[in-house]
């Protein structure tokens, strides 16, 4: 493979994209490369790094927006918005335990895999924060839509549309995203040893309460501890959490004993959720996000019978996380539970090979490939960006 492209501004994309298009080159788009193990298998083609566009062009820290170059780090944008006391609310997943890279993830990254955390089913995925995106799409085209206020819809739809799309339709060159607050504290009540039926009955009583749940997972025994775990996360003002906690003991104290984890301990439990530690090793096995009603996710669990060498809920039952033995035949497993329980699922993980030999993505339904192939004609008719990244032949 040559080595990589690194335009530094805008105009420099724009230049790389246009010389592809008319070389007949197809271009693997990457922003540090931390999701490089995401998706089907990279093919050995000239490289567009956003890596080096870089920096916060505009943040408002009393608006809680900003806006920032695609190659910007997550953690660059964490450390400044920290200072004045704000966060992503969405709880963007850091690569590292899965994919084993020391790359660190992007804007652009985050932007372009929509990969939310623990607080989705509170706050919305990532697509629900990002304001207004700038992009260079297939035709070497400088594309604006959204904005850098909430009221602003111009073109929202176009930035919902490439949140999640995997850089398959544009170059995002530039980002402008909403904020929250930084909670003061932070509670986990545990609930140790419960099934998971019992746990998502736990976890659907919480999150429908007025409490405030900010985050709901189930954890099987051995990660952690001998004993499964049920974890309820609240937020906020100190005196509001310890208050929403005592009110939300009595309302789930029947389903057994509840312990506490605050502070480190709390934060340190929900970054592993997020990252899916809990599965991540051994790093053969294949890994696998499913997304489906909450009320489905124990009967998934039980469908995949052997085939779940290790699985987890979150958001109260509507993600689970399987590990799989790197096989064609756990993969049909998977699809066929994952149907079962009109669910969506999503290989995250695997070798090259079968990354090539099976749908990473959730399969296309006959007029969902062809949306597909409409968007990718109006956006990149020459399959310049990306091409073949999430479907076969798209």
């Amino acid at each position: 493979m040559t080595e990589a492209l690194k335009p530094e501004r805008e105009a420099d994309v724009v230049e790389a994209v246009l010389a592809a298009r008319l070389g007949g080159t197809k271009l693997d788009i990457i922003g540090g490369g931390a999701m490089a193990g995401l998706g089907r298998p990279r093919a050995e083609r000239r490289q567009l790094s956003s890596a080096a566009m870089s920096g916060i062009i505009f943040y408002a820290p009393a608006e809680m927006t900003l806006s920032a170059s695609a190659g910007t780090t997550v953690a660059a944008i964490e450390a400044a918005i920290a200072e004045h006391g704000q966060m992503l609310p969405f709880e963007p997943m850091r690569p590292r335990a899965l994919w084993g890279s020391d790359a660190e993830p992007t804007l652009g990254g985050m932007v372009a895999t929509n990969l939310a955390g623990p607080r989705r089913p509170s706050v919305g995925a990532v697509r629900d924060g990002v304001l207004g995106l700038k992009l260079v799409n297939g035709l070497a085209q400088t594309i604006r839509c959204g904005g850098r206020v909430m009221k602003n819809v111009t073109g929202l739809d176009l930035t919902k549309l490439n949140c999640g799309a995997h850089g398959t339709l544009g170059v995002l060159t530039e980002a402008t995203i909403k904020l929250a607050p930084k909670p003061e504290a932070e509670t986990t009540l545990v609930m140790p040893d419960l099934g998971e039926s019992k746990a998502v009955e736990a976890m659907t009583r919480a999150l429908g309460s007025p409490f405030g749940v900010s985050g709901a997972a189930w954890l099987a025994s051995g990660m952690g501890r001998a004993f499964s775990r049920t974890l309820l996360r609240l937020e906020g003002f100190a005196d509001s959490v310890d208050d929403r906690a005592g009110r939300l003991v009595s309302l789930v104290g029947d389903f057994g004993q509840l312990n506490r984890a605050t502070g480190e301990e709390s934060a340190a439990l929900w970054r592993s959720v997020r990252d899916a530690e809990f599965i991540a090793e051994p790093s053969d096995r294949a890994v696998w996000r499913v997304s489906l009603a909450p009320s489905r996710a124990a009967a998934f669990a039980v469908g995949l019978d052997e085939t779940a060498l290790a699985h987890f809920f979150d958001w109260g039952g509507g993600l689970v996380w399987v590990a799989t033995q790197a096989s064609e035949t756990a993969a049909s497993a998977v699809r066929r539970a994952s149907a079962s329980a009109k669910g969506h699922a999503t290989l995250m993980r695997a070798p090259d090979s079968l990354r090539a030999a099976v749908e990473v993505f959730e399969p296309l339904s006959a007029l969902g490939l062809r949306l597909s192939r409409g968007l990718k004609q109006s956006f990149d008719p020459d399959g310049v960006l990306n091409f073949g990244r999430m479907y076969d032949g798209v």
